[in-house]
């Protein structure tokens, strides 16, 4: 009896192991990408260069996928020095004292057609908030031994949740940096 359901555990084990499939972001064509308003009638852009995602799934299907993404504060990029200087500085990331922001998802549920909806637990400056956005899944395709997929996604956070709490206003008593920003992801990822 007892040898009968050690082989059962290991049949499943083996079957578990073998029904899931890796995926991992392509740094180089990947993004990070977000946007605040400036001064209330601008755009400020920027985005983080040194990220990673792993993506799990059960085969190619990625309902009930598990993600996990970090982020390298210290990559912030606005194509200004001054800015990303301030940026990484105590309003804002405090890059030196929380290096990497994070993101693990907790449901992965596909809706209809290619949308999914995703909600985790974003956290940014050991600040831990639950968030749920839509994810659009852009195919899948084999290249040589290589099989990629996409994704993209976009959500919005309020930048006072996590404590980016620079809040400099104008006359009008508008804010010089906006409190929403948004996120876009690109995502293209590889079976690994």
């Amino acid at each position: 009896m007892r040898k009968a359901f050690l082989l059962l555990l290991s049949i499943f084990v083996v079957y578990s192991v073998q029904s899931q499939t890796r995926w991992k972001a392509d740094p180089a064509h990947s993004s990070i990408q977000f946007e605040v308003s400036h001064m209330t009638i601008s755009t400020v852009t920027g985005k983080f260069t040194d990220f990673s995602c792993e993506l799990e799934s059960k085969k190619n299907s990625f309902d009930g996928a598990k993600v996990e993404a970090k982020v390298k504060v210290e990559s912030v990029s606005t194509e200004n020095l001054t800015r990303d200087k301030h940026l990484r500085e105590d309003d804002f990331f405090n890059a030196a004292q929380f290096p990497q922001m994070s993101f693990v998802s907790e449901s992965f549920k596909k809706k209809d057609g290619d949308t999914y909806e995703v909600t985790g637990t974003l956290t940014i400056r050991d600040v831990s908030k639950k968030i749920t956005f839509p994810a659009t899944f852009s195919g899948m395709i084999n290249m040589g031994n290589r099989t990629i997929s996409g994704f993209k996604a976009a959500f919005t956070i309020n930048r006072f949740d996590y404590e980016l709490k620079w809040d400099d206003t104008l006359d009008t008593g508008s804010l010089v940096v906006g409190e929403d920003v948004d996120v876009k992801l690109n995502l293209e990822l590889v079976k690994i």
